[in-house]
C-alpha cells in the first residue's frame, strides 16, 4: 500500500472520518506535524519519500521537483494554483482536487463579509473595546449594485444566496457567456418578486447581467472575487484597477492571495479611495502585513472552507481520491 503524507492544515480537527479511510485501506499515513501552513521546503523535507500527498495550499513545485516516489497529489480544495500542473504532467504525477464540497462554506463567508464591511460590523466591534461608541451607519446590500468577479461554482452560489437580500442588480464579470446562468438566476428573481407582491410589499426586483471589468469596478458598491490565481489575475486588483471602484465600495477577497496586490490595496484604503475591504487570502500566509493597521479592514486567517462540515467533506472526498487512485477504483475528482 501506499505511502500517504498529508501536509495541509487543519486535517481531521473534528472527525477522523479521512484518516480512517486511508488507513482501512491499509495506507501509512503521516500528518504535518507543526500546526501551521508548511513552506515548500519543509513540504520537501517531510514528504520527498512518499508516494501521495494530501495537500492544503502549500506550493508544491519543489516537491514535485525533487520527489522520485510521488506519484499523486490531492488537493483538499479547489484552488490549483499552487501545484505545478506541467510539471505533474511532465513527471506523471497525477492530480486530484475536491471542488464541490468547498462552495458552500466560501460562498457564505464571502456574503457575510460583503455585510460586516458595508455594515461596518467588525469596524463597531473595535470602536467598543477602545472605549468608543459612534453607531456608524453602514449600506444594505438591499437596493445596493453588487458585482461577482468569476462566476464559477462559488460565484453562483453567492449569487443564489444574494438573492435574498433584494439587491438592486447583481453584476457578473467572468470570461465565459453566462447567458444561461443569468437567464437562470433572472427567473429566481421574478418568483421572489411575485412571491414579495403577494405578501403586499414592492421591494422591486433583482437585475442580474454580465460586465466588463471596467462596468464591474465602476459601478458596483462591492465587490466579492471568485477567480483563480492565474498569470493573468495575478495583481489584477491593483493600484490602477483599485482606483476605479467607488468611494463608497467594499472590497471582499475569499478566493486567493495575489489576486488583490496587498500593498495597493493599502493605499487606495489609506487614501479613502475605496470604504472598506474584507479579506480571507493573502499572498503570503500567515499574515503580517500593513492591511493590520487599518481599522476599516476585515482580516481572516483564510478560514473560507472551515466550516465543519465542509471541511469534513473536503478531507474525506481527498483520501477518497488517493484510495480509489492506489486500488484501481474511482477517483472522478481527477484535475
Amino acid at each position: 500500500m501506499a505511502k500517504v503524507f498529508v501536509s495541509t492544515f487543519p486535517f481531521c480537527r473534528t472527525s477522523n472520518a479521512a484518516l480512517k479511510i486511508l488507513e482501512s485501506s491499509g495506507h501509512k499515513v503521516e500528518i504535518n506535524p507543526l500546526g501551521r501552513k508548511m513552506k515548500p521546503s519543509e513540504v520537501v523535507e517531510f514528504a520527498r519519500n512518499f508516494d501521495a500527498l494530501i495537500a492544503g495550499t502549500e506550493d508544491l513545485t519543489d516537491l514535485v521537483t525533487e520527489s522520485k516516489s510521488l506519484k499523486l497529489i490531492s488537493r483538499v480544495g479547489v484552488g490549483l494554483d499552487s501545484v505545478p500542473l506541467d510539471l505533474c504532467r511532465e513527471k506523471e504525477v497525477s492530480v486530484a482536487y475536491t471542488p464541490d464540497a468547498v462552495s458552500p462554506a466560501v460562498s457564505e463567508l464571502a456574503v457575510c463579509l460583503i455585510v460586516d464591511g458595508m455594515r461596518k460590523v467588525s469596524f463597531a466591534d473595535r470602536e467598543i473595546r477602545s472605549g468608543q461608541w459612534t453607531r456608524p451607519y453602514g449600506e444594505r446590500i438591499g437596493g445596493s449594485t453588487i458585482g461577482i468577479l468569476g462566476f464559477g461554482r462559488i460565484g453562483k452560489r453567492v449569487a443564489s444566496h444574494l438573492l435574498g437580500y433584494l439587491p438592486k442588480e447583481i453584476l457578473v464579470c467572468d470570461l465565459i457567456d453566462q447567458k444561461e446562468s443569468i437567464t437562470q438566476f433572472l427567473g429566481v428573481s421574478t418568483n421572489i418578486h411575485k412571491m414579495n407582491e403577494t405578501l403586499g410589499k414592492n421591494w422591486g426586483k433583482t437585475t442580474i447581467k454580465q460586465v466588463d471589468l471596467d462596468t464591474l469596478l465602476k459601478t458596483s458598491d462591492a465587490i466579492t472575487i471568485h477567480v483563480p490565481l492565474t498569470n493573468e489575475t495575478k495583481n489584477l486588483l491593483n493600484f490602477e484597477n483599485l482606483s476605479r471602484m467607488k468611494r463608497n465600495a467594499v472590497l471582499v477577497n475569499t478566493a486567493r492571495g495575489g489576486i488583490v496586490n496587498e500593498n495597493d490595496l493599502y493605499k487606495v484604503i489609506k487614501e479613502n479611495l475605496i470604504s472598506s475591504a474584507a479579506m480571507d487570502v493573502f499572498e503570503e500566509e500567515p499574515y503580517n502585513g500593513p492591511l493590520r493597521e487599518l481599522e476599516n479592514v476585515i482580516l481572516t486567517q483564510h478560514m473560507g472552507s472551515c466550516s465543519n462540515d465542509c471541511r469534513e467533506d473536503m478531507e474525506r472526498e481527498a483520501a477518497e481520491n488517493v484510495v480509489g487512485f492506489f486500488s484501481g477504483g474511482r477517483w472522478e475528482r481527477v484535475v
